[in-house]
């Protein structure tokens, strides 16, 4: 086991970017081999000013490391000036730590944040020299895993992945570290035998462990092949975010990267219940950190680092119960020591956001606000269950202008369930006010609308709805475009429709999509989710070429009774609880935040043991109001579990 570094080094003199690959950031690690410890090659399926800043990974690099029966490495996936050159000469996938070739570690785990990286996964197993198939694959080769939110239906890369990890990684990586040290001590060459064993890790999935069972070409049973593997696969969730403080030591890339500036997570989960949204659904419950803490890993990884920019990170920042508090002792408080800091919201809900966070933030260096109303109307925006009027995102905008912003930009779907063509022009109105209020404030004030379609995704009460076709998104994206030509100050930006289409086929996909995937790959289809590299004939071709259905994967509603290729494994949620949302959805009947209304029995709490914990007890702005003594006193608590009304809206 040995650097390829004299190898690579003269390869990078003719690439376009060539500190991607050399690593040395500040932060790294570098772990001391030994053939004991279980060695992983943490790897990002996409490029390396994309991956580096990703926090999972950061965050099980760090967690491994610190184990003593474990050392851990990154990979990034090469881009493809670098790979042509790999395989010219020869040279195999690498770490960035050490240089060292992906064949020498004993397990490579990939973040599956997207559909669209399935490619670029087969592409670094591939010049890792692993074999793409599991069963190809003997003691010698790697184990292959997975985590992230694509993983939450990983069927169409069962052919490719050993096991799978559900849920929180935190734990997970330790106890899949212990099953393989115990079966390297015994010396076992029977790959069988490590997959029994992970598979009985909570929130480990062994895809080649269950069969899938097809009748007329319906998927009708995913059935475990051995007694011992459990027939439905739980989750992982971490209680207590409290007792897993990392990053504690944030890389420092030597280029430039995207969000590069110090990352802070405030909190795991979501309640407020929004339909489309899969990480909110498949988060819960909400773990939040405390807010001693998060100052406390603010001021050190800001002097650590010698960032000046902070993210506040979580599924929708501003309902952090401590949100104010921690920005007015960021950016205000000299003692603190973080100098003249920038503190970043990214996830903003526009009911949530205030005109004193605002303030708070404008006494720091500004940085660019991103609100999400999702849907032009009150009406859809009932439908998504994303319960803000109006007049909550004009008072929004209000605030950002008066306290000094120029620029705001507004994120919406389009191709959502019972959507028109009023609900879709009323984007472009929805701007113009905003532009408006922020014309009273700057002549120069701009709004940035941007549109992306629509993907049901597992786990969701949308799981059950139709995609839109390309044609349909589309239509409604230049229909949007030409109202939003009209406005002064309102500029437009949108997804390409066919790569919505991919993911959406992919992300409710079965076993099935294993070869279409591995064809694609075949035919050069990597870097997907980059519009230079991307080309939708070769699925379309793919799908074709398996004499399978685009209709059937993407754009059929789903039955009622329907087994979805993911049922055998459980994000916590009631499959009933869902289809009874999906229907208040079409009867656009809204649920409150549940952590301050009675319970809804989603099963995210009841589950698992776990309820809602949250740092202060005061509603975010515009909330339903919680009740009892301990909310009133506004110390931590655990929100009381009660049975959801029927009907409750």
């Amino acid at each position: 086991m040995v650097s390829l570094w004299t190898e690579l080094e003269p390869l990078l003199t003719r690439v376009e970017k060539p500190a991607r690959y050399i690593g040395c950031e500040d932060g790294a690690s570098t772990p001391e081999w030994s053939d004991d410890a279980v060695s992983w090659l943490l790897t990002y399926p996409d490029t390396y000013e994309i991956g580096l800043p990703n926090q999972g990974l950061q965050i099980l690099y760090e967690i491994l490391n610190e184990r003593d029966d474990a050392l851990a490495e990154r990979s990034y996936a090469p881009w493809t000036d670098l790979e042509a050159e790999m395989r010219a000469a020869n040279v195999p996938l690498f770490s960035v730590d050490s240089h060292r070739a992906a064949s020498d570690f004993d397990v490579i785990a990939f973040n599956l944040s997207s559909e669209l990286v399935y490619t670029n996964v087969l592409n670094c197993l591939d010049l890792a020299g692993v074999p793409l198939h599991c069963s190809d694959r003997d003691h010698t080769d790697a184990l292959v895993g997975a985590g992230g939110h694509a993983t939450f239906n990983p069927e169409p890369m069962a052919d490719f992945l050993d096991w799978v990890g559900l849920g929180d990684g935190e734990e997970i990586v330790g106890d899949v570290s212990a099953v393989i040290h115990a079966w390297k001590q015994s010396g076992s060459t029977d790959r069988q035998e490590v997959l029994r064993a992970l598979a009985q890790v909570e929130g480990v999935y062994v895809p080649a462990l269950y069969d899938a069972e097809f009748v007329d070409d319906k998927l009708v049973a995913m059935t475990p092949r051995f007694d011992d593997v459990p027939a439905v696969v739980e989750k992982r969730t971490v209680a207590d975010l409290a007792e897993w403080p990392y990053p504690k030591n944030q890389l420092v890339p030597l280029t430039e990267v995207v969000h590069d500036r110090l990352s802070v997570e405030v909190f795991r989960g979501c309640t407020r219940g929004c339909r489309f949204c899969q990480a909110g659904m498949i988060t819960r419950p909400v773990r939040e950190r405390p807010a001693d803490q998060v100052r406390t890993m603010i001021q050190e990884g800001l002097r650590r680092t010698g960032y000046d920019e902070v993210a506040l990170t979580s599924l929708s920042t501003a309902d952090f119960s401590g949100i104010t508090e921690v920005i007015r002792s960021t950016v205000g408080d000299e003692s603190s020591g973080c100098g003249d800091v920038s503190v970043s919201l990214p996830s903003l809900r526009v009911d949530a956001f205030t005109v004193g966070i605002a303030a708070e933030l404008q006494r720091g260096r500004r940085s660019g606000l991103t609100f999400a109303p999702e849907a032009g109307t009150w009406r859809m925006r009932q439908v998504i269950n994303k319960l803000i009027t109006e007049q909550d995102l004009y008072d929004s905008v209000e605030g950002a202008f008066s306290q000094g912003w120029r620029r705001v930009k507004l994120y919406f779907l389009t191709g959502l369930p019972t959507e028109t063509d009023e609900d879709t022009l009323a984007i472009a109105e929805l701007g113009r006010r905003c532009v408006e209020i922020g014309r009273k404030y700057h002549n120069g004030a701009s709004v940035t609308v941007s549109v992306g379609g629509f993907v049901p995704k597992p786990f969701t009460p949308f799981q059950w709805f139709g995609q839109n076709t390309i044609e349909e998104l589309s239509r409604k994206i230049y229909l949007l475009r030409d109202e939003v030509k009209k406005i002064k100050g309102l500029q437009m930006k949108w997804h390409d429709p066919k790569a919505t289409f991919v993911e959406g086929m992919s992300t409710r996909g079965d076993r099935r999509l294993g070869p279409v995937i591995e064809q694609v790959w075949r035919e050069g289809g990597t870097f997907q989710e980059w519009s230079e590299h991307f080309d939708v004939d070769r699925w379309t071709k793919a799908m074709a070429d398996h004499d399978l259905s685009i209709e059937w994967f993407t754009y059929r509603h789903r039955e009622e009774d329907e087994v979805f290729p993911w049922d055998h494994l459980n994000a916590g949620l009631h499959k009933d609880f869902l289809w009874q949302d999906w229907r208040d959805a079409l009867n656009e009947v809204g649920l409150e935040d549940c952590r301050w209304t009675p319970c809804y029995d989603c099963g995210a709490c009841t589950g698992y043991g776990i309820e809602h914990v949250v740092a202060s007890a005061t509603p975010p702005a515009g909330g339903s109001q919680g009740t009892g003594q301990d909310l009133a006193r506004g110390h931590e608590v655990t929100v009381e579990l009660i049975a959801r009304p029927v009907g409750a809206s």
